[in-house]
């Protein structure tokens, strides 16, 4: 054990400074084998598992669960962070410098001169502090920008959310195959929870979950 570990090994408690530490160390040529081998995309996995397990300690009120869990996906934000030094990309502190900066820029009614009066008025200038910082200047690149890999249900509500700001409706496709025609019943189904305030991707979770006590139910009988 080299000097740097054995004096963090050694402290009561810890901080962010000594999680960048503790991960610079096992990227380093002395480090853990595993760590050092990992890139971008091979831990891409673990970041989602991460953050899935954040949702669950969440869905059931666990304190404690969440706390472990949140210590879990910040250990992946260092990772990532500690990958990119590596390679001459961006440090954890332009991560943190980024994101405050962002938050900043898009609260003008807490850092600036805006004036709102309702939450919807909130979102509605994140919205558009969200486009101009990011030049998006039709629907279609609004709609683009929402990530591919969220899942299914999840994207389908984003997406239907920004057209109807825009008063574009889903309009299924007409002659569609049986695949399309599903896909677009679920995304149709998705807009209708997002436009009653649901989350679709939960919604259909929790049924996965009672149809799993319908079943367990039945063979206990």
């Amino acid at each position: 054990m080299n000097a740097k570990a054995a004096e963090i090994a050694a402290k009561d408690k810890l901080t962010l400074d000594d999680l960048l530490t503790v991960m610079s160390l096992l990227r380093a040529e002395d480090g853990c084998p595993w760590d050092r081998e990992q890139t971008h995309k091979s831990i891409r996995r673990e970041l989602l598992e991460e953050t899935y397990e954040v949702a669950e300690a969440i869905d059931n009120d666990d304190n404690i669960l969440l706390r472990e869990e949140l210590g879990d996906l910040l250990f992946q934000v260092v990772f990532h962070a500690q990958i990119a030094k590596e390679d001459g990309a961006f440090f954890f502190d332009d991560v943190v410098n980024d994101v405050t900066r962002k938050m900043i820029v898009r609260h003008p009614h807490i850092f600036g001169e805006v004036k709102v009066n309702s939450v919807g008025d909130v979102l509605d200038n994140w919205d558009e502090i969200k486009k101009q910082t990011k030049e998006q200047k039709s629907l279609s690149e609004t709609m683009d920008s929402v990530a591919k890999t969220l899942p299914a249900l999840m994207r389908a509500a984003k997406l239907s959310s920004k057209a109807a700001k825009k008063g574009v409706a889903f309009t299924p496709a007409e002659n569609s195959t049986p695949e399309q025609t599903v896909g677009d019943m679920l995304f149709a189904a998705a807009a209708a929870a997002h436009a009653m305030g649901i989350d679709p991707e939960k919604a259909l979770s929790d049924s996965c979950d009672r149809f799993i006590s319908a079943v367990a139910e039945k063979e206990s009988r």
